[in-house]
């Protein structure tokens, strides 16, 4: 999942909310400077991870974009997957998904002194740009895609994913809400026992 799903997945605890943002930025034990509910976002974002890529749902997904885009396949998911939570959102939270991103950029901003480098580096341009609300219109994922793949070393051809979301729309809508119920039930039982 990208960072709208991880985001909402939180729950209402801050500093969950900020260690599962930042999770991916945060390698091997350096997980262990941080305090104990951003230590546990942190957790939760490698389990979710985790969990979605060898979910048998998302390996469906996946497999409709191996042959053209390789181990890219579950970045890209992961992105379509929140195109998907972004165009249901009043179906999973009664605050707007506008007014939620807001609240999000504020809340991370206020914990910038413990950010890691990447993400302070990042942030500014999420903000500009309103990534998490830009995500429901397709033109937003497609903006995403081509960001990433200039980032990559390889030629991962993620600039052409949106092509194969509108060719497999229906289809992958119907992946996320198949799925999407499963990771919120591990996502529970996970935060009951850590």
């Amino acid at each position: 999942m990208n960072f709208l799903a991880h985001l909402y997945l939180s729950g209402n605890d801050e500093e969950i909310m900020v260690g599962n943002f930042i999770g991916d930025f945060v390698k091997g034990k350096a997980y262990e400077a941080y305090s104990e509910n951003i230590r546990r976002g942190i957790l939760l974002h490698r389990n979710i991870d985790e969990y979605t890529d060898h979910h048998p749902i998302v390996t469906e997904s996946k497999k409709r974009l191996w042959g053209k885009y390789r181990h890219y396949a579950g970045v890209i998911v992961d992105m379509f997957y929140d195109h998907f939570l972004a165009t249901h959102w009043a179906e999973f939270h009664k605050m707007s998904l506008a007014d939620f991103a807001q609240h999000v950029y504020k809340l991370i901003q206020s914990y910038e002194d413990r950010l890691p480098k990447g993400v302070r580096y990042m942030l500014p341009y999420m903000i500009e740009h309103n990534w998490l609300l830009s995500y429901a219109k397709k033109n937003g994922i497609n903006n995403a895609l081509t960001g990433m793949a200039r980032r990559t070393s390889f030629n991962s051809k993620m600039e052409e994913a949106v092509h194969d979301l509108d060719l497999y729309y229906n289809d992958f809508e119907n992946d996320f809400k198949r799925f999407f119920p499963d990771l919120q039930a591990f996502v529970q039982e996970w935060l009951k026992h850590n």
